[in-house]
């Protein structure tokens, strides 16, 4: 499976066709180690990476802070979504739906760019797709349900890609993959990775050195002084 536009990218503004053309057939190698495994039951479910242009400081990206105390991925940064419900037509309507859910999105406000390949985020079982996003009229968003989500972001692209943001993130598992830390956030695992690619795809990356290590616990916090220095 590859990724596909869901627009012709001259319908975007100038700051986002080179993001939606590198995702025109674009692989879930390309995004991520990990695939949906084969032959084994999965929960469907879809994310909602979405872009504005709105800043003085250039695009941003809509991120979510999950609740503490919630069954999957508790306290951790990510990108709007959650699962496919029976009634849904498609990844382009559970990610809307659930934005909607978790953030008070208005869908009429936001016009989806391509839908990338299904990805596997083996914790939670999920096969994810993510939906690339422009959200054309912005509006407020706030956490819609304070036990799901505790703070929603929007926060630079610029941000991101300072070099000082960039680190490499080690799970107590093993896992090593790229990480950001940004307005004392930490961002990593699927959505570091994912959110990493992307930054590449559109042409925002900044060289960095990935020298810089942190460790984080069992449930995805800093490990004591392993902050930003």
């Amino acid at each position: 499976m590859t990724g596909r536009l869901l627009l012709d990218s001259h319908e975007l503004p100038d700051w986002m066709g080179p993001l939606a053309r590198s995702l025109a057939g674009i692989r879930g190698a390309d995004l991520s180690r990990l695939m949906p495994p084969a032959g084994v039951p999965v929960r469907e479910s879809a994310v909602l990476v979405l872009f504005s242009g709105g800043t003085e400081s250039g695009p941003d990206v809509v991120l979510i802070e999950k609740a503490l105390g919630i069954r999957s991925h508790s306290g951790q940064v990510a990108f709007p979504g959650g699962a496919a419900e029976p009634d849904d037509q498609g990844p382009v309507a559970v990610a809307l739906r659930e934005a909607a859910e978790e953030t008070n999105l208005d869908p009429d406000g936001v016009t989806p760019v391509a839908q990338l390949p299904r990805l596997w985020v083996p914790p939670s079982g999920y096969a994810v797709t993510p939906i690339v996003a422009w959200w054309h009229r912005p509006c407020p968003i706030t956490p819609a349900d304070a036990d799901e989500v505790s703070a929603v972001h929007r926060v630079d692209v610029s941000e991101l890609t300072d070099p000082v943001a960039r680190v490499k993130v080690r799970h107590p598992s093993g896992y090593i993959g790229h990480g950001f830390e940004v307005r004392d956030l930490l961002v990593w695992g699927f959505t570091g990775g994912l959110l990493s690619r992307l930054l590449a795809a559109g042409g925002w990356e900044r060289p960095w050195e990935p020298g810089r290590l942190v460790d984080i616990d069992v449930a995805g916090r800093l490990v004591e002084g392993q902050g930003r220095t």
